[in-house]
């Protein structure tokens, strides 16, 4: 076997025995501090750009970061819990319902206890956890490939189209931060922590089902695989408890937010129907293809490009032979994306927490003659990034 096969096999067995945590989790900062300080570098830039474009405008900055949109509604709950509802001119309800609980739990509970506002909480939160996201990318991206790949990955997320949703009072980086460390557990035979950061993004995100499908069918094949190998289940379940442990653990947070809205609405599926409410049903891709069916032939074509280039990466990640937790992740993040009725605009922004769609380029920029060339990249691709979360943030309809 290969060294970059050792690299990037899954381990199923018992993780390490353990090790002092304080010079452990010192040295691991020091590693992850060039990746930490690219993505906070790109992210200021962003706020920078964004900063200076709304007091020209003379327009008030904070707004659209921690007071407009779905920050509003996370604000709503947590000020007053779950109560609260519109019904628009077409007759349909949305319910605050739709929006998980871990959000607007944390922005109390900081309000509780700090001078900040529950919007000033909530970008607390979206900040802090978009650093601990960029630390969990790099994590990853140097467990499978190296440390100057996980600089340069976490990077690219820092500089990704609609990055500046990272900036907001949004669950994007709360989410992915959760992901990238379940991820790096699973990849580090740690299925116990994964479970449990699972469990805190099914509280977070109805996309947290791709992480559990990323543990299930991990688990699922390493199980299989090892079967095959013995012909013996007993031995083979014994080794593997805690990975079945942690399995069993993954889906309860999602699940115990799908329970509380069928007791709360007294339907067993009231979860879905307040959902299907805010058009964020699943149809198959068929909202996707009317949409591109209205448009202009110009914007079509480009949009079918854009999804012909995100084809690629899926492909380019499956040739790169990403580990099956890494893979499933991805792509079940990026078919959920897709196959949704929602409001196409947020669809970019939804994809945002499949960072190891970034993986292909980000080993493709390490190819390039110097370091300069790939530090230059990088700043044409975060000046391009902040200029387009600049407009967008200025814009009237949501991200």
């Amino acid at each position: 076997m290969s060294d970059h096969q050792l690299r990037t096999r899954t381990p199923a067995g018992p993780a390490p025995g353990p090790r002092a945590p304080g010079p452990r989790a010192a040295a691991a900062f020091r590693a992850a501090a060039p990746a930490l300080a690219v993505y906070a570098g790109a992210r200021a830039l962003g706020l920078l750009a964004y900063w200076a474009a709304a007091s020209a405008a003379g327009k008030d900055p904070l707004g659209p970061l921690s007071g407009r949109w779905d920050s509003v509604w996370y604000q709503r709950i947590a000020e007053n819990g779950y109560r609260y509802t519109v019904t628009l001119p077409d007759g349909s309800v949305h319910s605050d319902l739709a929006f998980f609980p871990l959000l607007p739990a944390l922005e109390r509970a900081i309000s509780e206890v700090t001078p900040l506002t529950l919007g000033g909480a909530g970008l607390l939160v979206a900040w802090t956890a978009g650093l601990l996201a960029a630390w969990g990318i790099y994590a990853v991206g140097a467990q499978l490939r190296g440390r100057r790949t996980g600089v340069v990955l976490a990077a690219l997320w820092g500089v990704y189209p609609t990055a500046f949703v990272q900036s907001m009072a949004y669950t994007e980086t709360l989410f992915t931060a959760l992901a990238a460390w379940a991820l790096y557990a699973v990849l580090r035979g740690r299925w116990i922590v994964a479970g449990a950061l699972c469990v805190l993004a099914g509280l977070t995100r109805p996309t947290a089902a791709a992480l559990i499908a990323a543990l299930a069918i991990t688990a699922a094949v390493t199980l299989v695989r090892e079967y095959r190998e013995e012909r013996r289940a007993g031995p083979v379940l014994r080794r593997n408890a805690r990975m079945i442990a942690g399995v069993a653990l993954a889906p309860l947070g999602w699940l115990a937010y799908v329970v509380f809205v069928a007791v709360r609405e007294g339907s067993p599926f009231a979860y879905f129907d307040v959902q299907a409410q805010w058009g964020n049903n699943i149809d198959g891709g068929r909202a996707l293809a009317a949409f591109i069916a209205g448009l202009p032939w110009p914007a079509a074509l480009g949009l079918c490009a854009a999804l012909g280039l995100l084809g690629w990466l899926v492909v380019l990640c499956v040739r790169q032979r990403q580990p099956l937790p890494v893979l499933v992740y991805a792509l079940t993040i990026v078919v959920i994306s897709l196959i949704g009725a929602g409001y196409f605009g947020s669809r970019p922004r939804l994809m945002m927490p499949a960072f190891p769609l970034l993986l292909p380029p980000a080993v493709a920029l390490l190819r390039l003659r110097t370091t300069g060339r790939t530090a230059a990249v990088l700043a044409v691709l975060a000046c391009a990034s902040a200029a387009y979360g600049a407009w967008t943030l200025l814009g009237p309809g949501p991200p």
